[in-house]
This record gives C-alpha cells, sequence and structure tokens, in this order.
C-alpha cells in the first residue's frame, strides 16, 4: 500500500487491546491458551496481559502466542490501581502510589490509570491520582468492563484536559469479552514509540454485558475453594 501519488508505504493501523486477565488474576477464568484463540479470533495484533499483582500470567501468555505481547501488571498499591505496560519485573502491590509508578518507570515501563472514574473498582482517584498525574503515561479512557458509559467518557475528557495519551482495553476475565476495546494504532517499536502511537490512533470498541462480572465471581469463589493455575 503507498500514499497517493507516491511510492513511500503507508503502514496498517493495527489493534492494540492494553488491559486483559488470565486466570492468574484471582477473579479471571482465562486460560493463556484460550486468551490467546480468542485473540487470533477477533484480530486482535497486538495483546497487553495486565493479571492483578503479578506477571505470571504475561509470561504464560508470551509462551503460546504467535503475534506480539505486551508483559503487563494491574498494580494494587496503597492508593488504587495502577497498570504497568512492558514490564520486565513484577511491581510489589501494596505500596504508594508514588512508589509504585516510580518502579514501574524504573524498568522504562509506562504507568497507566485504569478505569479511573468507576466507583466500583480500586482506581487511582482524587488527590492521590494529582499527585502523580504528571508521571502518568496514559489514561484508559475505554474499558469494556465499565456498566456505565458515562465513567469512560468522563476519563477520556480528563485525559484530554491533561493531554495525556488515552488507552483502551477489553478488560477481559472470560472467553467472550476479548477483544471487545482496542487502540487503534499505528505499528511501533519500544515504549517510547509506542506511547507516540497511541497519541496520535484512536480507541474503538463496545461495553461487555454487565453479567461478566457475576464471572469473576464465580472465579473468585473457585479461588477461595481451593483452585490455583499451574505453578
Amino acid at each position: 500500500m503507498t500514499e497517493a501519488g507516491g511510492s513511500r508505504p503507508v503502514p496498517r493501523s493495527i489493534r492494540v487491546d492494553l488491559h486483559n486477565h488470565t486466570y492468574y488474576s484471582p477473579d479471571s477464568i482465562l486460560s493463556p491458551e484460550r486468551l490467546v484463540s480468542e485473540c487470533r479470533r477477533r484480530a486482535i495484533d497486538v495483546l497487553a496481559v495486565t493479571d492483578h499483582n503479578t506477571i505470571r500470567g504475561a509470561l504464560a501468555v508470551r509462551e503460546v502466542a504467535d503475534f506480539p505481547l505486551i508483559i503487563g501488571e494491574e498494580i494494587r498499591s496503597a492508593d488504587g490501581e495502577i497498570i504497568g505496560l512492558f514490564l520486565r519485573d513484577e511491581v510489589p502491590r501494596g505500596r504508594p502510589g508514588a512508589e509504585t509508578v516510580a518502579r514501574v518507570k524504573e524498568q522504562g515501563g509506562l504507568a497507566g490509570i485504569p478505569h479511573p472514574f468507576d466507583p466500583r473498582r480500586l482506581a487511582l482517584r482524587g488527590e492521590k491520582l494529582l499527585e502523580v498525574i504528571d508521571q502518568i503515561d496514559f489514561i484508559e479512557a475505554l474499558n469494556a468492563r465499565i456498566v456505565f458509559g458515562a465513567y469512560n467518557k468522563r476519563a477520556a475528557a480528563f485525559a484530554d484536559e491533561r493531554r495525556i495519551a488515552k488507552s483502551a482495553g477489553s478488560d477481559a476475565h472470560s472467553p467472550g469479552e476479548v477483544g471487545r476495546a482496542w487502540a487503534e494504532v499505528r505499528p511501533f517499536d519500544g515504549p517510547a514509540d509506542f506511547l507516540k502511537a497511541l497519541r496520535e490512533g484512536r480507541l474503538a470498541g463496545t461495553l461487555s454485558s454487565p453479567l461478566v462480572h457475576l464471572v469473576s465471581r464465580y472465579a473468585a469463589i473457585r479461588r477461595r475453594l481451593g483452585w490455583r493455575p499451574p505453578a
């Protein structure tokens, strides 16, 4: 494909789903293999796996994926949840928000805020968010697990006001949720170029049914009864 009247190639856009959970998160039923197969079926080109407080799921998905993977983690800091992308090492939970962001950055990773205005989630918000806002790389402006779309619109407006990149993610915990929301961007090379591509791209997708939250309840009960993912 070339630009009109010229010979320079125009890179095709790719779909990047930036928030997903395997069963290494206690509220998900998705195996690494099933997550990969659903991504293939739904034309997701690049996937971020962001399990709660661990990168074990991301590493397991990397072993079976035949497409690019971003190692991520949804970290429960003492002040609320923070997503780290392009990680090499696990970021410990329970530390202050500013320290959590710093630990992501020390690895050369990107720090973002998932679902910042959903009152049902443990997001970093309010004064705690403003304390670290200058260090935040992206705001999740399209989360497919949001029950009320107004929370996504509020997040998008917040990001635009502060000129912060906006991200999108399915926040999938079950097969039917995979590939519901994504960022459509140009191909990129590494975290810095990805962030630039994200700023230039667009978000797309639709919300999942509110009933998907029942799947997470089932997964949590299964964990309490003793089920564990492979070691």
